[in-house]
């Protein structure tokens, strides 16, 4: 009967060991790495600094990873570890950046603790160190995350939201990762700051549809031709193009959301009163935004004894 109970309690200490092994944690590297979120902040003001536009593409940078395969840093690996790379998918070929910038960061850290933290782990305190450096909220980044060994390009052909979907299928597509309708508006709201290429609204702004302004599409069409310049960018918002704000969502309410999958969040469907909430609350907006970042940062992850840890993040070890 005592071995029947102590052999109990043991298994109850492995599988309590085990789940502790499988949850992140924001203290995860305190012993381990003390100063790598440190180091992966200065890396990331810098290349914000040099570019502000950087930080809108870090923090989409880490939108393209969780969505695929989870939060796994697969969006890292290039052509030449894996002819399944996610860097030539449609979604993200030529348009996905800051690779280089996450590369810097994983880099400084390596000086410091080498293979310890993982290139998952870099992509997410990156978001979060970019939406600060513009003036956006911070959130505590939850830490623990394994590397992929593996890409999928049909995944992030599949599985990312595209410039054209309608609300039907936003919604669908961040209900797959556990993402509510709330949490997909407060996070498109990372619109605010940024660039779009001229081919992704072409389109919307030569449709004289109902659903967006005369004048806002007039002067869109002066960068954007209705043929040729695909690749002319310009502000996803107009009025305060490199400051992270609501005014977005404002836009949206006067019909002067550049992509098509903006403007359907206030269409008259069922996210019009989370729109209008977050252009009367910026500090509602920001607060849902902080929370909608720690809930995808949490799409399945890798941990424990999953994955790798990635010495260099373009690369299998």
């Amino acid at each position: 009967m005592n071995y029947q109970i102590s052999s109990y309690v043991v298994l109850l200490i492995l599988l309590f060991h085990g789940s502790c092994n499988a949850q992140l944690s924001s203290t995860f590297y305190d012993q381990t790495c003390p100063n790598a979120l440190s180091n992966i902040r200065t890396s990331i003001r810098r290349a914000v600094s040099r570019e502000r536009r950087m930080a809108a593409s870090l923090i989409r940078l880490h939108f393209h990873d969780c969505f695929v395969q989870g939060c796994d840093a697969s969006i890292l690996l290039d052509e030449n570890a894996t002819p399944t790379s996610e860097r030539n998918a449609l979604p993200n070929k030529g348009s996905v950046r800051g690779y280089e910038v996450i590369d810097a960061a994983k880099s400084d850290v390596e000086k410091i603790c080498p293979g310890v933290v993982s290139c998952a782990d870099v992509v997410a305190v990156a978001a979060r160190d970019a939406s600060v450096a513009v003036g956006g909220p911070s959130w505590t980044v939850k830490l623990g995350r394994r590397d992929s060994t593996t890409a999928s390009r049909s995944l992030a052909e599949s599985d990312l939201p595209g410039f054209q979907s309608s609300l039907e299928q936003l919604t669908r597509d961040f209900s797959r990762k556990g993402l509510s309708q709330r949490d997909m508006v407060a996070l498109s709201g990372s619109h605010t700051i940024g660039q779009a290429q001229c081919f992704t609204f072409q389109q919307r702004i030569y449709s004289n549809g109902t659903d967006i302004d005369a004048g806002f599409a007039s002067t869109r069409r002066r960068r954007c031709p209705a043929s040729g310049g695909n690749s002319n960018l310009a502000p996803l918002d107009l009025v305060t193009p490199n400051s992270f704000d609501n005014n977005y969502f404002k836009n949206l309410m006067q019909k002067k959301g550049l992509l098509q999958s903006d403007q359907v969040l206030f269409s008259g469907g069922a996210t019009d009163s989370i729109v209008s909430e977050y252009s009367r609350s910026p500090r509602t907006f920001l607060s849902d935004f902080a929370s909608a970042m720690v809930k995808m940062g949490d799409i399945d992850p890798l941990t424990g004894q999953q994955g790798v840890i990635r010495r260099v993040c373009s690369a299998l070890n």
